[in-house]
């Protein structure tokens, strides 16, 4: 294979607007970026890290240099997990998943096609991603309904978790009347407060709801799922591969993140295993560029519903190439995951 070379760069991203769940509020984001090099072909990958799943920009710092030795070759990817885990066991998944991105990628390019294509996956078409209304001010929440109504956006992701949830609800479906609404609770409600917002969200024709309950609260959601009128969507319940069985029956469907999973063949065989549990799929992201974006929306098209909007929310996106119509995003069709650094 050659020379091989592991390099990355840190970025701060900022979102256009602050961007507010349950848990907090932030307006930049560190996201580190990995390139392969090996025989004059390069691969790519992006590390998203989330407090929530114990990753940080420090941390992922911190651990980079002890794991990217593991990447010495783009096309032994379980060869990749098992250095990866003899360097250090457990752990870290978006910076694993950055790893595993700038593996498959640098195979895509070596083979000369998509990403997609490279796995055998899907030709079929993307659903529409959800455009996500952060917590905030009421009017400002308003506002960005009425805005990404106005530009074509068909399905809108509110986030909730506040003592004006109910209102919240109601104003957004006064804004947005005739789109597709999705409720992401974030772990934030108590159960006799998720049992009194399953009736607001029915009555206000909410498609779904995310995470209503604590993520280790699995019998309190496995008992709202009987009464619940619409689906219950685990994420926070979900960190890894192996969590997917055991949440079949407290959901009816799972988020899969290729930042928390560990990349893209993580994500992909989480999919499987979900599909053979009865599970439905939303296939999620964290705020990260393009690159990352990306890589998920190769696999868009095994899943239910599509939660991609994290490089949208970007004030200014490194890189270049997805092409979206509203909600509407084309499946990549460029060598690798097909976009390219500004």
């Amino acid at each position: 294979m050659g020379a091989v070379s592991v390099r990355w760069e840190t970025l701060e991203l900022s979102t256009a607007r602050p961007f507010g769940i349950a848990r907090w509020t932030h307006s930049t984001y560190p996201r580190t970026f990995v390139t392969f090099e090996s025989g004059g072909v390069t691969g790519r990958g992006e590390a998203a890290p989330n407090a929530y799943y114990g990753e940080t920009g420090a941390t992922v710092a911190a651990v980079l240099p002890l794991l990217a030795g593991a990447l010495t070759d783009g096309w032994d990817w379980d060869g990749l997990q098992e250095r990866l885990d003899a360097r250090l066991p457990g752990g870290h998944p978006s910076v694993r998943g950055a790893l595993e991105m700038a593996a498959v990628e640098w195979a895509a390019r070596a083979a000369g096609v998509p990403v997609w294509r490279l796995l055998g996956l899907s030709p079929a078409p993307l659903p529409e991603s959800s455009l996500t209304v952060g917590l905030g001010p009421l009017e400002d929440m308003r506002r960005e309904a009425r805005e990404a109504v106005a530009r074509g956006h068909g399905v809108l992701k509110v986030k909730l978790g506040t003592r004006a949830d109910e209102a919240i609800v109601e104003a957004l479906r006064e804004e947005a009347p005739g789109v597709a609404l999705r409720v992401d609770a974030n772990a934030a409600w108590t159960r006799p407060q998720a049992r009194r917002m399953l009736g607001v969200l029915g009555a206000a024709g909410v498609e779904l709801v995310e995470q209503p309950l604590a993520a280790g609260d699995l019998e309190g959601h496995a008992a709202l799922r009987r009464v619940s009128p619409l689906p219950l969507v685990a994420d926070e319940s979900l960190h890894r591969v192996s969590d997917v069985p055991r949440l079949s029956e407290a959901f009816d469907a799972v988020n899969l993140k290729l930042a928390k999973l560990g990349g893209p063949l993580r994500a992909l065989e989480a999919l499987r295993l979900a599909r053979a549990h009865g599970l439905g799929v939303m296939l999620g992201c964290m705020i990260e560029s393009s690159l990352g974006i990306a890589a998920a929306a190769h696999l868009a098209g095994l899943c239910d519903w599509a939660d991609l909007d994290g490089a949208l929310l970007l004030a200014d996106d490194p890189f270049t190439g997805l092409e979206w119509e509203a909600g509407r995003l084309t499946r990549p069709t460029g060598v690798g995951w097909g976009v390219e650094r500004r």
